[in-house]
């Protein structure tokens, strides 16, 4: 019982990095003629797996509320309640193909959601003073998250909702990067837990630029402004490797990730709607490198599962 009062909302940190992952595999089928079987099997791993979670996190809340209410009020844990209602919005675009009731209803409740966990952040930290040392990229997820709205919700609601949350999501990126980007440069390094979030700055302009090809259907100076972005960041922590190696593992290992599978995905979008061949090859390096980095976090998480160091009070 004590596994489960102590089991984070972080937790839903995995279903993002899984969806993340069999989206990829997803469009690697259309686009890269990779074999569906791969994409079935994930979907049907990525489905248990978040029901598994949401039942053992539903458990906490009923039996350890005041422990879920200390969470809903952390400076830093609050920004990962969203990652439930983005798992919502990414099971929406695993079903797109599938089954379109269950997309759709999938969407409307994560839409809904993360729109009530963006006020409920920025609130939060309008009304509290908030320390500059709380300040890392998992600020981006709940605001940020908005822009992965309009990929899930294409022909589902009207465009002109659609570019309501991507304007929010576009707008507080810009300003969150800056606070984020003066925190790392000139007051204390993030605690080396949270070195693997860095990958989280990858995921807002790769979204963006998947979001906007999908509103607007063609690449030009904007969606060409997000995708360079994003390949830029995706090159910097690549260039920035020694800093993870030696890294504890924690369960922010996960936010390796679901950026990379964004970004990946963003590659075979522009590949497919332009045929420029450098990008293909591109593609195929990007989905092996996501192939390595989640076999790594996967298989760390389970050895520290077997090993009881995860669940544990901090």
């Amino acid at each position: 019982m004590q596994r489960v009062q102590n089991f984070p909302i972080m937790m839903f940190t995995i279903i993002m990095g899984f969806s993340g992952f069999t989206i990829t595999y997803q469009k690697a089928n259309d686009i890269l003629n990779f074999p569906s079987i791969i994409s079935a099997a994930l979907i049907a791993t990525t489905s248990v797996l978040f029901f598994f979670i949401c039942l053992l996190y539903l458990s906490k809340i009923i039996l350890y509320f005041n422990e879920v209410k200390k969470e809903y009020s952390h400076p830093i844990r609050i920004n990962f309640f969203a990652t439930f209602s983005i798992s919502l919005l990414l099971f929406s675009i695993i079903f797109h193909e599938i089954n379109t009731t269950i997309s759709s209803w999938f969407f409307g409740i994560g839409a809904v959601l993360h729109l009530f966990f963006t006020f409920r952040t920025i609130s939060f930290w309008v009304v509290r003073n908030q320390d500059i040392t709380h300040t890392n990229p998992a600020w981006f997820i709940p605001i940020v998250g908005n822009v992965l709205v309009p990929v899930a919700g294409i022909d589902v609601v009207s465009n002109y909702i659609l570019m309501f949350y991507f304007s929010i999501g576009i707008f507080f990126w810009i300003i969150l990067f800056a606070f984020i980007f003066n925190r790392i440069i000139f007051h204390h390094q993030l605690a080396q837990k949270f070195l693997p979030t860095l990958f989280i700055l990858i995921a807002p302009p790769a979204i963006g630029f998947i979001a906007y090809v999908k509103l607007y259907g063609s690449i030009d100076m904007v969606a060409l402004f997000l995708f360079n972005i994003g390949i830029f960041f995706t090159m910097l922590v690549i260039f920035m490797y020694k800093q993870f190696f030696g890294i504890k593992y924690a369960i922010s290992w996960w936010a390796y990730i679901f950026p990379l599978a964004s970004m990946t995905i963003a590659t075979m979008l522009f590949y497919k709607l332009t045929s420029f061949e450098f990008l293909y090859f591109l593609s195929y390096f990007l989905v092996s490198l996501l192939n390595i980095m989640f076999i790594i976090v996967l298989y760390k998480t389970i050895k520290n599962i077997f090993k009881k160091n995860i669940c544990i009070e901090e």
